[in-house]
Formats: structure tokens, sequence, C-alpha cells
């Protein structure tokens, strides 16, 4: 006679099983290049114009640093010298340590023709999602 406990236990096992190969059926990842018109993905032969790309809002931590520069004054509106500019010697600029709530990393205005991206499948690949550029570890 089977162990019913044993029993059991397979049936819960095949059932996690099922409930996780559900949950992640469609949901792959692959890399892809950004095109000229969209995104070419490695392993499907026609380039994707209408794709999604993450967005990362962030609360940034700056920590205490320092920058050398100079000043010059007067200056126009686009910061360029303007008439009988001076320049300073050159200084240091301290920064306090500071928390920036509300920034966002702009993944979509970071891409260029040719970047190599990490694409997350979805809905059994009618959306694709740009989660990060990758690069070689040598940048």
């Amino acid at each position: 006679m089977a162990d019913p406990y044993k029993t059991l236990a397979v049936s819960i096992r095949d059932q996690i099983a099922g409930y996780t190969q559900t949950a992640l059926s469609g949901l792959t990842t692959e890399l892809g290049t950004i095109t000229t018109t969209g995104l070419k993905l490695d392993h499907f032969k026609h380039e994707i114009q209408d794709y999604l790309v993450a967005d990362f809002p962030v609360t940034l931590h700056l920590p205490e640093f320092h920058l050398l520069g100079t000043t010059t004054s007067p200056i126009d509106v686009e910061g360029n010298p303007a008439g009988a500019s001076s320049t300073s010697q050159r200084m240091r600029f301290d920064f306090e340590a500071k928390e920036l709530e509300g920034a966002r990393a702009d993944l979509a205005a970071g891409l260029l023709l040719g970047d190599r991206v990490v694409v997350l499948n979805l809905n059994g690949g009618n959306d694709v999602i740009v989660m990060c550029k990758v690069v070689s570890k040598d940048g």
C-alpha cells in the first residue's frame, strides 16, 4: 500500500512546480541591439519598433565631496562669458552630503545606436522591455 503522506507530498510538489512554470512561462530575457528605427533582438529576425524602456525613479544619495574649478563673471543666459568677463583663480568647491528625492535615471535618453541591451519578453513576446544597457567588462 502506498504511503499517503508521500502521495500528498508528491502531489503538493507537482502543484507547486506547475504554478511556478505557469508564473514563469512567457517571461524570458535576451540580448538586443538598438538600431536607427527600433530594437533588434538576437533571437528574433524582425526589428521591433514598438518597445518599452524601463524607468527608474530613485532617491539619489550624494556623499560629501569637492570639485576644483574657476568662476567666470559676467556670463550670458547660456553660461558663456559675456563682454569683459573675468575668470577667478582655481578654487575648491565643497558640497555637503545630500539626498535628492524624485531623481530619475532616464535610460531611454541614454540609449545610442548600436548599444547592446538586456530585454525582458512579456506576454508571450508581445511586449518587450529594455531593462538596461550592457557593456563588456572593460567598458
